[in-house]
């Protein structure tokens, strides 16, 4: 896959990079996990959310009153795709508290390897927000490719996905299925492989997160 690619961030910054290698090492213990998805997650939506709209307000400062820039319109809303995105919604609202949070539940078949809807539950007006997608792992990208179809389907307009690593086959079904969402990935791995896991990849990101194998 040759980069760049319109609407797809790879992010270089050695912050991040050192956090996903930690990430990565199989001895790094659940707690620890949880944390870093979070941190990470965090420094992406710094640069993910660089565009949301301001307008000016006025200020009380114990000077003088002023004219100040704060974020415009419906607040942002994140969107993890359960159960592994949940862990870096903190990362998000540590930025933006006043974002709203929903939740879509999908499971992946073992067989077929695609997705399958369990729950959907969005704050209103979805429409009017700026969503941003998370997951921390954009494998065969069905999932994610699926959650955004939903909240299309809603009529939201304004998409952003973050995912902690990616696989290019991935990455390309995400840019041919919604070239207008902006994808943000920590790390570009090298391949899928026959279990459909992202190689060399961090094994099962949920697992991880939660303690659960």
């Amino acid at each position: 896959m040759e980069f760049p690619i319109e609407n797809v961030t790879v992010f270089s910054h050695p912050l991040i990079q050192h956090k996903i290698s930690i990430l990565r090492d199989k001895r790094t213990g659940t707690n620890e996990f949880r944390a870093l998805i979070e941190e990470i997650a965090m420094l992406m939506g710094y640069e993910a959310l660089r565009d949301l709209p301001l307008k000016e307000v006025e200020v009380e400062t114990p000077i003088e009153t002023c004219m100040t820039p704060m974020i415009a319109g419906k607040k942002l809303a994140v969107v993890p795709i359960l159960r592994a995105g949940l862990g870096m919604v903190n990362g998000i609202l540590a930025l933006v508290p006043s974002a709203k949070v929903g939740h879509i539940g999908l499971y992946r078949d073992e067989v077929t390897h695609e997705p399958h809807e369990y729950y959907c539950k969005l704050p209103n007006p979805i429409e009017q927000r700026t969503i941003v997608v998370t997951d921390p792992m954009l494998a065969t990208g069905g999932s994610s490719v699926a959650a955004i179809q939903m909240l299309k389907d809603k009529g939201v307009k304004n998409i952003r996905f973050m995912c902690i690593i990616a696989a290019p086959e991935g990455v390309e079904r995400m840019t041919k299925a919604h070239p207008d969402v902006d994808l943000y990935i920590g790390a570009l791995d090298d391949h899928l492989n026959e279990q459909k896991y992202i190689v060399p990849g961090l094994g099962d990101a949920g697992d991880r997160i939660f303690g659960t194998k």
